[in-house]
């Protein structure tokens, strides 16, 4: 694991200094902001740079420690069940598991989808909450995904699907086509799922966390 930090103006500088200098693209990145960033009074006094943290894992990502392995799992349930506790909804368990160095917690029972929420953001808010509690409690970064009636398989589809019909869009009508705003997995699977038609390219386009993935034809 290599930890990195960036220094710039704005926080969307500093991602793009670090996707420039680490040559990889943001949506890769496993990025905290450390400092927002403050323009000042009127944009002159007591200005403060956006810092961000940038941790890249390339060969072992994950905890391979036996030990290690059941205690991130036992906090990574534990938080989780917790946090569910303070919700009012009857019926609803958590189930744990670990594999290909990943810890998945799957919320049984919410057949309303009321913590799936649109377009999966409540389980993204529990899964980023359960993640940071995790990490903070181990030595070793671990990666814990957060799932509910197997919605995290059923939205890959999806969104391979539609990336496949867009690209085929784009190349017939011979112009980019665009997404809607997409969180930084979700744009992922989309560039992974065109990675390899040598007749389309992909690029994110916007500001801040959520953005489109514009899908370009090659002349």
């Amino acid at each position: 694991m290599e930890i990195f930090e960036f220094e710039a103006k704005t926080t969307e500088e500093a991602i793009e200094k670090a996707s420039r200098e680490l040559n990889m693209p943001s949506d890769e990145m496993d990025i905290e902001i450390i400092e927002p960033g403050s323009a000042g009074i009127f944009g002159l006094v007591g200005g403060r740079n956006a810092r961000i943290k940038v941790v890249i894992n390339r060969e072992k990502p994950f905890v391979e420690n036996e030990y290690e392995n059941e205690r991130g799992l036992t906090i990574a349930k534990e938080a989780l069940e917790k946090i569910l506790g303070l919700i009012p909804m009857e019926g609803i368990t958590v189930s744990a598991k670990q594999a290909d160095g990943s810890i998945t917690l799957n919320i049984e029972g919410d057949k309303s989808g009321l913590l799936i929420g649109r377009k999966g953001r409540t389980l993204d808010a529990l899964q980023f909450i359960v993640n940071k509690i995790v990490n903070k409690s181990m030595d070793k970064r671990v990666q814990v995904i957060v799932d509910s009636e197997n919605y995290r398989q059923r939205r890959k589809e999806f969104l391979i699907q539609m990336a496949l019909k867009m690209g085929e869009k784009a190349k017939k009508i011979g112009k980019p086509v665009k997404t809607n705003l997409l969180n930084p997995h979700d744009r992922r699977i989309i560039h992974l799922a065109l990675r390899d038609d040598g007749r389309l390219e992909t690029k994110s386009r916007g500001e801040g966390l959520l953005k489109r993935v514009l899908i370009i034809p090659k002349k």
